[in-house]
């Protein structure tokens, strides 16, 4: 079998902040739909995926939702607490299942407390994820549905484990903000270019080379800002750590 990923942020981790988190993961799964945290509802726990992706929503007081970031095995569920808060006016939930390493908040909080090289490691995700927002913000003023999605359809795909992944209407509409009908329309010519095949809210990537043509350049701005955030730094210098994630906190 290939051998699983594991997530960006811990593997960038020292070894001995690393064992400190180690003992207090532990690995659950990402099922369809389950609530990672609510608005306005004290955090309870944070997580880092493995795989799978978790989608950050905000919800108007009418009931319309939105989805402003989503976060994968390159990051961190639970952002608000690494910038010392409790809560958030957003929600995150599961929009492709997966799994992840969940964490208490308290043991988090005191992670991060007791080393400088933790907290620098999880600001930078933080800005990361930021640019992220922003560039995602610009996209949907500037580009074209079809662009917006192929880049979207690539973000999702680099942070699962195969090209084949569970990615409803539902989620693809909200993260493009664009009915089901416009989903319907803009995967059906994806999938009669030969580019994917959507069945049943069920994804398979055919080309990714002709996906990324197709796709704006806001798929390559993001991901190179992460490479350069997420990086080699003094204080956490070794970006190709592996760690036997599942089997330590199995």
């Amino acid at each position: 079998m290939p051998q699983r990923r594991t997530n960006r942020l811990l593997s960038l981790l020292s070894d001995d902040d690393y064992e400190h988190l180690r003992p207090h993961l532990s690995l659950i799964a990402l099922d369809y739909r389950k609530i990672l945290y609510e608005a306005a509802r004290p955090i309870e726990h944070v997580y880092f995926p493995v795989d799978g992706v978790a989608s950050l929503v905000i919800t108007t007081a009418e009931g319309a939702s939105a989805e402003v970031g989503t976060i994968g095995s390159e990051g961190l569920v639970g952002l608000p607490i690494c910038l010392g808060e409790r809560e958030a006016p957003s929600s995150v939930y599961v929009q492709v299942p997966g799994t992840a390493l969940e964490m208490d908040t308290d043991a988090f909080r005191r992670a991060l407390e007791g080393s400088p090289a933790l907290s620098l490691t999880m600001l930078r995700y933080a800005h990361a994820f930021f640019n992220q927002v922003a560039q995602s913000a610009a996209c949907a003023h500037l580009h074209r549905v079809e662009q917006r999605c192929c880049r979207w359809l690539l973000m999702t795909r680099d942070r699962m484990p195969s090209g084949e992944f569970l990615l409803t209407h539902e989620f693809l509409g909200m993260m493009l903000g664009v009915r089901r009908t416009t989903v319907t329309e803009v995967m059906g010519g994806l999938q009669k270019a030969g580019l994917v095949r959507y069945r049943r809210g069920h994804v398979s990537i055919l080309d990714p080379d002709a996906l990324r043509s197709r796709a704006c350049e806001c798929y390559d701005i993001s991901r190179l800002e992460f490479d350069r955030l997420l990086g080699d730094t003094p204080l956490a210098p070794r970006t190709d750590k592996k760690h036997r994630l599942i089997s330590e906190v199995g």
